[in-house]
């Protein structure tokens, strides 16, 4: 199985990856990363997350993880746009802890640059604003690209995981630098569509489902009629959002998570009901749900 995730070495997806697969698997599954020791798994590293889409549908993949949602910053767009536009599933989701550190091989009054992935900066933010005015700010694929980068000059920081000062020799300077105590990252783990059976078994698991509406034509009611079918079937809507359909100003797709499986009759009573009343519906999976944090 080879297993997608940002790269390189270090990043919170590499960790996504290594909870989800603690989670799923047992302790005697082992982990090929790159070089390291052979296994029955490997951990592939991708620039971007539209770069594990894409190695997904061309199967050089087998699964990817990423990031969908970030309790300070909110969901990730890029993610919920490649859901719609990829035929994939997903099969599992893990929530990481999050810890923002500020690494470089120079000191703290050097720094010029600070390198990291949007997400992470915007979830500094404010720490950035009080402590590091005037400093240029650029953005990296990811937190452990960022870190790579941080080792080239000691006037570059990065923000990033403490295994990433690990990993590249880097100095951590400030830690817990994100703008909220609590911050947390919800990782999806998806698969190419034909390949979701595999994992699903709806058997003994508290379940999630999640999928993408688009009404087609705006009416007055259309989306309060739709969220009825839920409530009437008591249903728990665990998220609810609205993205772009890029067609449009003001023209809106809706990503909603609810709690239970496909496999649940008043799940697919609900489902059939909606069908009718949409202009697209995508199914994008039941997997088990994550333990809260």
């Amino acid at each position: 199985m080879i297993i997608g995730v940002l790269g390189p070495k270090g990043s919170y997806t590499e960790k996504a990856a290594q909870q989800w697969l603690a989670e799923k698997r047992s302790n005697e599954c082992r982990i090929k990363c790159n070089d390291a020791q052979e296994g029955d798994l490997a951990l592939e590293y991708c620039e971007d997350i539209q770069d594990v889409f894409s190695f997904l549908r061309a199967g050089s993949l087998d699964v990817g993880l990423v990031p969908v949602e970030n309790s300070i910053e909110g969901s990730v767009g890029i993610t919920l746009d490649m859901l719609l536009e990829h035929d994939v599933a997903i099969v599992g989701e893990t929530v990481v802890a999050i810890e923002h550190c500020l690494l470089s091989k120079g000191r703290k009054e050097d720094i010029r640059i600070i390198l990291s992935h949007p997400q992470a900066l915007a979830q500094c933010r404010h720490f950035l604003k009080e402590n590091f005015k005037g400093v240029e700010l650029r953005t990296t694929g990811s937190t452990s690209h960022a870190a790579r980068l941080a080792t080239e000059f000691e006037e570059m920081a990065a923000i990033a995981s403490r295994e990433s000062a690990q990993t590249y020799g880097l100095n951590v300077l400030l830690s817990n630098i994100q703008d909220r105590e609590h911050n947390h990252t919800r990782f999806l783990t998806i698969v190419r569509s034909e390949s979701s059976s595999i994992y699903s078994n709806h058997i003994g698991n508290v379940y999630k489902t999640s999928i993408i509406l688009y009404l087609d034509r705006d009416r007055p009611g259309a989306l309060y009629e739709i969220l009825g079918e839920f409530s009437l079937r008591k249903i728990n809507l665990t998220r609810i959002e609205s993205r772009p359909s890029k067609k449009k100003l003001g023209d809106y797709l809706f990503y909603i998570d609810l709690e239970g499986s496909t496999s649940d009759d008043n799940i697919k009573e609900a489902i059939y009901n909606i069908e009718s009343k949409v202009g697209m519906l995508k199914m994008l999976g039941s997997y088990p749900a994550s333990n809260p944090v």
